[in-house]
């Protein structure tokens, strides 16, 4: 095989420590091989640098898992041509399993160019998305605390869940904060709703109407409390990502004209695959990355798994979630879409459908920067008339209809007639 790279290393990442494995041309004609491990810590990394600085290497591949590579990602970025590889694609052959045997493997696989690295975007893109990955997990978090008020309230008799759409509402708060306080009088507690609330006092009464013990208001003290200071740490986090994100406003405005996106999302899409679409060579490559379309798997003819393939939760999570959005939007392509998908294949499948179309439709946006254009609710409909037509018909004569069709003019035509 062909030598791409003559000058290479391969790092097998770990926790504490990292086996590098350096190539380099030799006397003989083959490659002059060196193994050296080094710790992880600041200065160790800093002296692997200066090793393959010395020994004029140009590509480092490193394999790791979880986020064992970034300190070094971090340190030898600018100096190297860096590649991280995915473990599922450079298995070794079967053998004894060693840390020198699979930094020796990745060396010679990069040294023939037989590896490819995973997209990993510039510093300041990794620490926007770093701000709002932590932004998702604290939402996550109130999510949960949240959850844990409903137990409490349930565990004291406290039907508030059942008669209000929003427990943590104006409303909600008013009266969770008298139950902490002692309160016990179901009229009092109903009487303190606000606006349409106040509609269905009676069933607020019966609501109300319970045995809370002093460790449920113990535990509703706290998790209120818990309750706020995330909603202060999600506002302060929110402030942070706006300032970084004020260059990319043209960009952030144009998602935002997408059904189902909002700021948020928008934020989350420019955090996850950057504004340069160059980068992936067209909407289908952006798609398979994020783990948005259907897997392949196939096998003497037959047709096996269609799941879809891991690829970024954080990124996926965000638009199965603008996809239920965009399903309740009136009078749109998208909403067109999830309902037709959800008829035929569920609505878990429809929404991931859906979110690919999203992320499809981000791709152009960011591309081509200009807003989106939808295509209308009845896009399905005009694309194949007379399928339509032949489907319709064979229905209601196989209820025992005898149809004739007739073609009728286009509205301008009938306003001028008139």
């Amino acid at each position: 095989m062909d030598v791409v790279y003559p000058r290479c290393c391969g790092l097998d990442v770990h926790k504490a420590t990292v086996t590098a494995c350096l190539l380099t041309p030799g006397q003989q004609g083959g490659p002059a091989k060196e193994l050296r491990t080094f710790r992880t810590m600041t200065g160790d990394l800093l002296a692997l640098s200066d090793w393959l600085l010395a020994a004029g290497c140009t590509h480092v591949a490193l394999e790791s898992t979880g986020v064992y590579w970034k300190p070094i990602w971090n340190l030898l970025e600018g100096a190297f041509q860096l590649l991280l590889v995915n473990a599922q694609h450079i298995k070794a052959v079967p053998g004894r399993k060693t840390d020198v045997r699979d930094s020796e493997w990745l060396a010679e696989l990069l040294r023939h160019g037989l590896v490819r690295g995973s997209f990993v975007p510039e510093r300041e893109q990794r620490e926007v998305r770093e701000l709002v990955r932590y932004r998702t997990s604290v939402v996550r978090e109130r999510a949960s605390e949240v959850n844990r008020v409903h137990k409490a309230l349930e565990g004291g008799n406290i039907k508030l869940a059942s008669v209000a759409s929003d427990v943590m509402g104006t409303s909600g708060r008013r009266m969770l904060a008298e139950l902490i306080g002692g309160a016990t009088e179901a009229p009092a507690l109903a009487d303190l709703a606000l606006g349409k609330l106040r509609a269905k006092l009676p069933e607020l009464e019966q609501a109300l109407t319970g045995r809370v013990g002093g460790h449920q208001r113990f535990l509703l003290a706290r998790q209120l409390a818990h309750i706020d200071f995330l909603d202060e740490l999600i506002a302060e986090v929110s402030t942070e990502v706006a300032r970084r994100m004020r260059p990319f406003e043209q960009a952030l405005a144009d998602l935002d004209s997408i059904p189902g996106v909002g700021r948020q999302t928008a934020e989350v899409l420019v955090a996850e695959i950057g504004l340069d679409m160059a980068r992936f060579p067209s909407p289908g490559h952006l798609a398979s990355w994020a783990g948005m379309c259907p897997g392949q798997h196939e096998s003497a003819g037959k047709r096996r798994s269609g799941r879809t393939r891991k690829g970024s939760p954080w990124l996926r999570a965000t638009l199965v979630e603008a996809a239920h959005a965009a399903a309740r939007k009136k009078q749109c392509y998208l909403a067109a879409q999830y309902r037709r998908f959800a008829a035929r294949r569920g609505k878990k499948t429809a929404a991931v459908a859906v979110g690919h179309t999203i992320l499809v439709i981000a791709y152009h946006v960011l591309k081509r920067h200009q807003p989106y254009q939808d295509l209308g609710p009845d896009y399905f409909d005009q694309r194949d008339r007379q399928a339509i037509q032949r489907r319709l018909t064979h229905r209601l004569e196989s209820l025992g209809f005898e149809v004739r069709l007739t073609q009728r003019p286009p509205a301008d035509q009938e306003q001028a007639a008139v």
